[in-house]
């Protein structure tokens, strides 16, 4: 059965619509400012290097489980938009996500099936990927090369991979009745 315009899925009594749990609309805005949020809270230098990629990590969140929210587009807008927030080449960031998305959506399917270690891990490759992708517009723009701690951040980001999953998809679900 199809629900007519504005009818919600989730609620129908017969389960129709069961898979998509999308219920709060205001929370995929709200979580990609909140990594927007994190990515400008300022660090020790020290540690500067090892900030994980925020938007990047919501993002993948997003992309794997709830896919028809944000597409290549809506990753390149974001992307545009962290560029202005944190003064970075316009569309550098733009480029990141929108490779990140691309690969997320043509591995969709079996990541969302890997055990948490194993999509821990595709993470750290992906945020791997984006270093690369990120040292190449550096080096075809003249950017001096970062300083080789830069390098780990994707290990960071993979380290905290379970709790940004654990806590999107507990607002994102919310308690089960």
């Amino acid at each position: 059965r199809h629900a007519a315009p504005g009818q919600d899925h989730a609620r129908q009594p017969d389960g129709a619509g069961a898979m998509s749990r999308a219920r709060k609309p205001w929370l995929l805005p709200a979580s990609l400012v909140m990594a927007l949020l994190l990515g400008l809270l300022p660090l020790p230098d020290a540690v500067e290097s090892l900030r994980p990629y925020w938007v990047a990590l919501v993002l993948a969140y997003w992309l794997l489980e709830d896919h028809g929210r944000i597409g290549l587009g809506g990753a390149f807008a974001l992307g545009l938009f962290a560029d202005l927030a944190y003064g970075a080449l316009l569309g550098e960031q733009a480029l990141r996500l929108a490779v990140m998305t691309f690969i997320l959506q043509r591995f969709r399917t079996q990541m969302r099936f890997y055990p948490m270690p194993q999509q821990a891990l595709a993470i750290c490759g992906l945020l791997l990927n984006d270093r690369i992708v990120a040292a190449a517009v550096d080096f075809v723009f003249g950017i001096p090369q970062r300083e080789w701690l830069w390098w780990f951040s994707p290990v960071v980001g993979a380290l905290l991979w379970p709790l940004v999953f654990v806590v999107l998809d507990a607002l994102r679900i919310g308690r089960r009745r």
